[in-house]
């Protein structure tokens, strides 16, 4: 436990909550990139082996008042959802399997699988994708599956705006990548603008992204919830090889109460696709 309080906090999860008096650096609640932004091209690409479990960062353990079981095997983990990221504050530092946390390198943060384990991220929106490996706990965070080292932000392009969709893959030496990325988000076609910007503005050309999915049945499940939530018609927009869940059209005005309504509910602020 000791080793496991050291690892990645999950630190936005924490700026509205008191994790008690054991939690060590899970108490902080800041974290940054460094002061200079990475160089992508100095990213060092990691290769899947086979090694053997860490003798530490394996055992089931309980973290605020929830018991996270580690999972006996990560051979056909896959799963979708936010990747956040974490950076500074924790660089240096031990992580859960007692390595050091370098925030130049391609690793990661999850609940509950293996530790090591190397699974490839897609970033959903633009179809980038790195390939990192699983050295530490977290995130602490309902809504997150995995946190990423800030490299492996930078390498999947989110690393300005904090959290991204993705989707999380693991990976054995035997099991090839995947060959083609996803394809990024296709704008939405807007008819021609012929009068003012203002004019475009009270129109009615604003569209909201608030998901894309490789499976129809899980962009079909979204869209369900996001109408329960929101009140709102959701359409799904089918393109390449994904699924983009999507309100519109709408005025500018709508559209930012919408977004305002989303983050409001605890959520990442939708994709605004202008006209």
């Amino acid at each position: 436990m000791t080793l496991l309080l050291s690892g990645c906090a999950g630190y936005s999860a924490l700026e509205s909550q008191d994790p008690g008096p054991n939690a060590g650096r899970y108490a902080l609640a800041q974290d940054r990139g460094p002061a200079r932004p990475l160089n992508e091209a100095d990213i060092q690409d990691i290769a899947v082996i086979h090694e053997p479990p860490s003798r530490g960062g394996n055992s089931d353990y309980t973290l605020f008042g929830q018991r996270y079981q580690i999972m006996d095997t990560a051979v056909g983990y896959q799963q979708e959802g936010y990747a956040s990221w974490y950076g500074e504050k924790f660089h240096g530092h031990t992580t859960s399997n007692g390595e050091i946390y370098d925030m130049y390198k391609l690793s990661a943060a999850h609940t509950t699988l293996p530790l090591p384990t190397f699974v490839q991220v897609t970033n959903l929106e633009n179809g980038r994708q790195v390939v990192v490996r699983v050295n530490d706990r977290g995130p602490f965070h309902e809504d997150r599956i995995i946190d990423l080292s800030y490299a492996a932000a930078v390498r999947l392009g989110f690393a300005e705006q904090g959290v991204a969709r993705v989707r999380v893959e693991a990976l054995t030496p035997e099991q090839p990548l995947r060959s083609a990325p996803l394809a990024s988000a296709e704008p939405i076609q807007a008819a021609p603008n012929t009068g003012s910007s203002e004019g475009a503005r009270s129109s009615g050309s604003y569209w909201l992204q608030f998901g894309a999915y490789r499976e129809q049945a899980a962009a079909e499940r979204f869209r369900s919830h996001l109408e329960s939530e929101l009140d709102e018609s959701v359409v799904i927009e089918s393109g390449s090889d994904l699924h983009r869940v999507r309100i519109g059209p709408l005025t500018a005005s709508a559209a930012e109460r919408l977004q305002q309504e989303w983050e409001r509910k605890g959520n990442d602020k939708p994709l605004l696709i202008r006209p």
